[in-house]
């Protein structure tokens, strides 16, 4: 995740930039790298999608005598202790049952976390009319109602508006209708152009001694105060003085606009980090779109020991430059996209017998949930708001079955049908199992991802806007490590996404190897390599307790491994 680049080979990918990479943050929902990295080194909170909400009611309880209730709304965040934390206000309208306010409230839209919202709404006395709204006490308003949601169940809806009745702070209606809320949420971006650029250089200084320069490129957006910030990264070209990079795509959030000054900067990559600067220039996108139409080239400088610029002989050249619309996580799961999410569970005897304390299986008489129930429950209850009938395949591998046979690819509900009713059906299914299956092993993970990879190879056939998301939960190190990789290499070419939880005290050195975080690719047996990283790991060790949660970590790289995944095939939002 982020920069964390372990190796030579992943310090050399492209970051930023590439449809094959994670999108930038606030523009997808998803992160970008460079931009990312550079404001938390300044100490920075790194950027999010940012959402605006359109609030209107109607049907208010009128609590006024001589006239109308004068009706507010305000958003509280509710925090995993429970508490709400306030994250804005409307205006106050005045004698209005059926309000539409105009004040908009703007939340940050976090796609790996469950962001649950708290509405409420005040009738606001007359003698506070000439106050701000934020200085209001609330204990001194009249209480019209409140709405409860998700901000997921806002944004997946169908143009993205939500319509929620109202109900006392209880949660309980009363006997009279308190009236309904309606959100409706926009993405607050400036634009979804974006810009697809291939640039080649010609005749760069050679700055190693027994081979040729081992280019890049980095670019930087120049913003308000005069400073840059990186935006994007290609990747390294090898021994070369005339190299050719893979495109870039660029969406507007990234360059600002077209005449914004771009720093365009070639180095020659060091394994020690320790770069060389080649020759670096300055350009806007509309002065890299007119190199393009004229087919000319634009010459590096450098700076000399004199503080003089040297105009060098190698040359930026710009061969392909394509606008387009580049579209954004929630543009495609408001218009009907869907994340079907699917898991397996661990069933080997490693766990330990379910029966003992000290089982990782372990079903806790008071309630307190299992590391496996966790998961579970942690990852199902964000994912099941984006899919539409929240059926969800659930698997067992490395059991007995009452049959006496081994598989490592059962139901688990024991049943014909792979398939249960939302996270509550998996919860009680894995309960079941505990004690229809006998633990046994080995732990083998190819199985259930073959099964997952058929099941999204064949609603190709007959639906395209369709995302799958396996989550496999283990305690063990896996010992089919080829098979796990040939059927991940195949899978990549899928719609399909795999989370794993390690859970236990296991060494998980082997899982680090299939989560390609370090920039290199996984390979098949054959010699294949993966056309995309499609797995995310996270030991539940490591989790720290109340930083970040299990589904934080494993799922903040799932939007941005969806985009990429339908934008390379070109496959766009559905028409609203």
């Amino acid at each position: 995740m982020g920069l964390c680049h372990s190796g030579v080979r992943g310090g050399k990918q492209a970051i930023g930039g590439t449809s094959q990479q994670n999108p930038n943050s606030n523009n997808n929902a998803a992160h970008n790298d460079a931009v990312d990295f550079f404001f938390k080194s300044n100490g920075q909170e790194a950027l999010f999608t940012q959402v605006e909400l359109s609030l209107s009611a109607s049907n208010l309880l009128d609590r006024d005598i001589t006239s109308k209730s004068d009706p507010m709304v305000v958003l509280f965040a509710k925090k995993r202790d429970g508490k709400l934390e306030e994250v804005g206000r409307t205006e106050v309208i005045l004698n209005n049952l059926n309000p539409t306010w105009i004040q908009k409230i703007t939340i940050a839209y976090q796609f790996e976390m469950v962001q649950p919202l708290v509405f409420q709404i005040y009738d606001v006395d007359t003698s506070y009319h000439n106050k701000p709204v934020k200085s209001l006490k609330l204990e001194d308003q009249d209480f019209l109602g409140e709405a409860s949601c998700v901000l997921s169940e806002i944004v997946t809806r169908h143009n993205r508006t939500l319509t929620i009745q109202l109900q006392n702070r209880n949660g309980h209606g009363i006997l009279r209708k308190l009236g309904a809320l309606t959100v409706h949420a926009e993405e607050t971006i400036a634009s979804r152009n974006a810009v697809e650029i291939t640039l080649r250089c010609y005749q760069l200084a050679n700055k190693d001694l027994f081979s040729l320069s081992d280019p890049f490129l980095r670019i930087s957006r120049m913003v308000e105060g005069g400073g840059y910030v990186p935006i994007c990264k290609t990747e390294v070209v090898n021994n070369n003085l005339n190299p050719v990079w893979r495109p870039l795509c660029l969406s507007m959030q990234q360059f600002g606009s077209k005449e914004n000054p771009l720093v365009i900067e070639c180095f020659d990559f060091n394994s020690s980090g320790n770069h060389v600067l080649i020759g670096k220039l300055q350009k806007s996108v509309a002065d890299l779109e007119t190199l393009h139409r004229e087919k000319n080239g634009a010459n590096f400088v450098i700076q000399t020991s004199h503080g003089h610029e040297k105009v060098l002989k190698g040359q930026l050249f710009v061969d392909l430059f394509l606008e387009k619309q580049q579209y954004s996580f929630l543009d495609y799961v408001s218009s009907g996209f869907d994340l079907n999410f699917m898991v397996a569970v661990d069933f080997t005897a490693s766990n330990g017998n379910p029966r003992n304390p000290d089982s990782l299986h372990y079903i806790d008489p008071s309630g307190r949930l299992n590391s496996y129930q966790q998961a579970i429950m942690e990852v199902g209850q964000v994912i099941q708001f984006y899919d539409s009938d929240r059926r969800f395949p659930a698997w067992g591998f490395g059991g007995k079955t009452p049959a006496g046979t081994i598989s490592h690819c059962f139901n688990l509900n024991g049943s014909a049908s792979f398939e249960v009713e939302g996270v509550e059906g998996i919860m009680a299914a894995y309960a079941s199992a505990l004690h229809n299956i006998s633990l046994s092993g080995p732990t083998l993970f190819g199985p259930v991802i073959n099964t997952a990879a058929q099941i999204a190879g064949q609603s190709l056939s007959s639906n395209n806007s369709k995302y799958f998301v396996l989550l496999i939960i283990t305690d063990g190190v896996i010992t089919d490590m080829q098979e796990t990789k040939d059927a991940l290499v195949r899978a990549s070419d899928l719609p399909l996404s795999i989370l794993i939880v390690g859970v236990g005290g296991a060494d998980f050195t082997q899982m680090e190897i299939l989560d390609a975080d370090n920039g290199q690719r996984l390979q098949s047996s054959t010699g294949r390599m993966a056309t995309r990283d499609i797995v995310q790991f996270v030991p539940m060790r490591e989790v720290n307790s109340g930083q970040i949660s299990v589904v934080q970590a494993l799922l903040e790289e799932l939007p941005g491994q969806f985009l990429t995944y339908f934008r390379s095939r070109d496959i766009k939002p559905h028409a609203c």
